[in-house]
């Protein structure tokens, strides 16, 4: 009779599973127009192994000075506008591994709060990339970009402090593992948010904004040799 009972359940839980998965498939689904393009790009241009790939949601896609920006570093940029951080795990075998990068610098989070993901779910997620991207290379140094501070989401600041604080914690104790605190020095004096480093969306950031961005990569870069 329990037998019976328990293949019943089972019946009715497979359903249930079934769908669990193909909604988390179709949101990543969204993405594979852009992963497509990376892929025929790479095709087209091979990229030589050993960049230090940049990879993440807007911040980093439009992050188009890379080259200028690191003149001494193959740089590799892979962000997708939009994008969440288990997108960029989920895609990782395609956009990740191919490179075999000497370095991987991730932005992303923003997007994830913003959607109602709570800061120990962002924690688990980046968590989770990089033991995805440890898997493909156990030696790879990660960095996570702090999430901005941006205007647009004011409203998200406690969140954003609190998810970064987790990360930071995090990797603090694992080794190879750096957060990057570009939050703090893009608070104004009020601890709030400022234009200054933003297009008038108040969302992504102008050229300032990359400037300051590129002197607290930069110094982890040179700390790691590249």
């Amino acid at each position: 009779m329990n037998h019976l009972r328990t293949l019943l359940w089972m019946l009715l839980l497979c359903p249930l599973l079934a769908t669990a998965r193909d909604n988390r498939e179709n949101d990543h689904a969204q993405w594979n127009a852009d992963i497509t393009a990376f892929q025929a790009e790479d095709r087209a241009h091979p990229p030589a192994p050993g960049a230090v790939l940049f990879i993440g949601s807007s911040s980093i896609r439009f992050w188009t000075t890379l080259a200028t920006d690191f003149p001494d570093v193959r740089t590799l940029n892979r962000g997708f506008g939009g994008s969440e951080i288990d997108d960029a795990t989920f895609f990782a075998d395609r956009i990740v591994a191919p490179y075999q990068p000497s370095a991987i610098v991730m932005y992303a989070g923003d997007n994830d709060l913003q959607d109602g993901d709570s800061p120990q779910h962002v924690l688990a997620d980046f968590q989770a990339f990089v033991r995805k991207a440890r898997a493909l290379d156990p030696g790879v140094p990660i960095a996570f970009i702090a999430i901005k501070p941006s205007v647009a989401r004011r409203a998200l600041l406690s969140k954003i402090r609190e998810a970064n604080a987790l990360v930071r914690a995090y990797a603090a104790s694992q080794p190879g593992v750096t957060y990057l605190d570009v939050f703090t020095p893009m608070l104004g004096s009020d601890g709030q948010p400022q234009s200054r480093w933003f297009l008038a969306d108040g969302l992504h950031m102008n050229r300032q904004g990359y400037v300051l961005w590129t002197g607290v990569v930069g110094a982890w870069l040179d700390a790691t040799g590249h």
